[in-house]
């Protein structure tokens, strides 16, 4: 071996200390080490299947008064609900295989902060300390990558870095389950959508480096199926 091959080679091996192999972030069993976060309920199939759909405590009365305004409508709509990691992850590369039904919208949230906080309904006196300075989405105070039933048109397609990075179309099979990979890294975020290039983001410095993974239902009437969800920490992760 010449010396400056044996030289990089040595340089390597702290990131190759540190990195861990695969686990999974759930086990197929329960909800053991995630969080529910807002009116949803997620249920194990058989085979390991996670199943999230939205609960509706008040479905037979959800407004105050009738006839509804339309924005009293669009607020109870697009009231989010989640599922997030207790954990809080560092840099990682991230595998999740998912099925997306006619007409549905989900994500991937990561270094989230929040919670998603401010789009379930809760007050701040209820989570201090989940109040953060940007009170919005976990797209906006974290990063959230994109999941969609692609047959409608959309800007951000399946594998989108929300807002700031757009996907190709056609890399999610529809009515199939898909494969997204997500590499989580300081200097940057990459995607892969069944193996593909889908998006890459340097980042914004304004924005956190670490945070848990959550799983998103986007609207009332959302319910996406997850599966084979692992991980694999570059640097150690830490507790909530």
């Amino acid at each position: 071996m010449r010396f400056s091959t044996l030289l990089a080679a040595i340089a390597l091996l702290p990131c190759l200390m540190l990195a861990q192999d695969w686990k999974p972030l759930f086990n197929g069993k329960n909800l053991d080490g995630w969080e529910v976060r807002g009116e949803c309920t997620w249920t194990v199939l058989p085979g390991g299947v996670l199943l999230g759909q939205r609960s509706h405590p008040n479905i037979d009365d959800p407004f105050p008064a009738w006839p509804a305004t339309r924005e009293q409508y669009e607020k109870w709509h697009y009231r989010q609900a989640w599922l997030y990691s207790v954990k809080i992850y560092d840099e990682f590369d991230l595998h999740v295989e998912y099925l997306m039904p006619p007409g549905t919208n989900s994500g991937i949230s990561i270094r989230d902060l929040s919670r998603a906080h401010f789009v379930i309904g809760e007050s701040d006196s209820a989570r201090p300390d989940l109040v953060t300075a940007l009170k919005s989405s976990p797209a906006h105070v974290g990063y959230e990558i994109q999941l969609i039933d692609d047959r409608a048109p959309e800007k951000y397609m399946s594998g989108s870095i929300y807002s700031f990075v757009a996907a190709p179309a056609n890399l999610q099979r529809t009515g199939e389950w898909n494969e997204i990979e997500i590499e989580s890294r300081h200097s940057g975020i990459r995607v892969k959508v069944n193996g593909k290039p889908a998006a890459e983001f340097a980042g914004d410095p304004a924005r956190s480096l670490v945070g848990p993974i959550g799983l998103q239902l986007h609207d009332q009437f959302t319910f996406a199926l997850f599966r084979n969800i692992r991980i694999r920490e570059i640097a150690p992760a830490v507790s909530k």
